[in-house]
């Protein structure tokens, strides 16, 4: 990277606070992905993880059970 040349101190004092302004964004940004990051370890979100996991499974092994009751429901129709 070529070094920047300056023609006066305005010019300097202005790349500072340019410099200055973006370390505190960079900052604020790193207190929010800390935060971000911190609210996803809760516990209660932790079990709503999880829950929705339990759910997903409840549904597969209700559609199964309907699915064999529907099978053999079709069965006796088909005997008699």
């Amino acid at each position: 990277m070529a070094p920047i040349t300056y023609n006066n101190f305005e010019e300097i004092d202005q790349r500072l606070e340019i410099l200055r302004l973006q370390r505190e964004i960079s900052k604020e940004n790193l207190k929010y992905n800390l935060h971000h990051a911190k609210s996803n370890f809760y516990p209660t979100q932790l079990v709503g993880g999880l829950s929705g996991a339990v759910q997903k499974m409840a549904l597969v092994y209700a559609i199964r059970f309907l699915s064999r009751i529907f099978r053999k429901r079709d069965k006796v129709k088909v005997l008699d």
